[in-house]
């Protein structure tokens, strides 16, 4: 190999892509040299984050579709592979958060945190699988989290979601492997996003990351981008099924 992390040529589709963490993937894709697919349900945003990559010299375009809903994902996964050819790398970023005591969540509220962090990796993955498999070449990352493995008050159904996510990355790793198709993930610890501004804008809170991380800080958006590439690249042809913690160390100290 010997490029192992140029990506030129290769169509990336990045759900959830116009700020915060799927801003930066997209855009450490992008600087790799492949062609990014920014999603999103917002489109004047989602759009605007396409045209920052676009000034800079990038390729990348706008897809406005709701992962959640099954046949506006295979409509645009379609149009992609028209416009651009199929998906060869996809990265389910796409995330909410509803936080609240768990005696009284609101149905709807579980609903929905279950439906956009779980089950609408799942519905994008089967859009863009044919086109791999056919390929016998693809590269999915799901966004898990800190909490696929630890918990913290006020935010159940959110964990129940990203610890179904790394069981997701294992099963499908395991029946795509014979089509030379890797499923990673990747788990972020707390980072200065906008997903996160309640716990930001919370000078307790901030202080408690910042000294129960051994690092002594909150991630920066940007510090996802080289771990993006190297899943997204040939550099990771023998690395499946994995989560990888990206959290300044939090997930191993005490």
């Amino acid at each position: 190999m010997d490029a192992p992390f140029d990506l030129t040529g290769k169509i990336a589709l990045v759900t959830g892509a116009y700020r915060g963490l799927g801003f930066a993937i997209a855009t450490g894709l992008a600087r790799a040299g492949a062609t990014v697919v920014l999603n999103g349900r917002k489109a004047a945003e989602l759009n605007e984050a396409a045209e920052t990559l676009q000034k800079q010299g990038l390729a990348a375009h706008a897809s406005v579709f709701d992962v959640t809903d099954r046949a506006a994902a295979r409509a645009a996964v379609a149009a992609i592979q028209s416009a651009h050819g199929a998906v060869d790398i996809l990265f389910n970023n796409a995330g909410i958060q509803r936080r609240g005591s768990l005696v009284d969540f609101a149905q709807e509220d579980w609903d929905a945190v279950i439906a956009t962090n779980l089950t609408a990796p799942f519905i994008v993955s089967q859009t863009v699988l044919p086109g791999m498999i056919a390929k016998k070449h693809g590269k999915i990352v799901h966004i898990a989290s800190l909490t696929s493995e630890l918990a913290r008050p006020g935010i159940v159904p959110y964990t129940a979601a990203k610890g179904g996510v790394r069981q997701l990355t294992r099963g499908m790793a395991v029946e795509l492997a014979p089509h030379n198709i890797q499923v990673n993930a990747i788990a972020p610890g707390y980072f200065a996003t906008e997903m996160n501004r309640a716990l930001l804008d919370n000078a307790e809170f901030t202080a408690w990351v910042n000294k129960r991380t051994p690092a002594g800080r909150w991630g920066n958006p940007a510090e996802i981008g080289g771990l993006a590439v190297f899943l997204a690249s040939s550099a990771s042809d023998y690395v499946t099924g994995q989560m990888m913690f990206i959290d300044g160390g939090m997930s191993v100290a005490l």
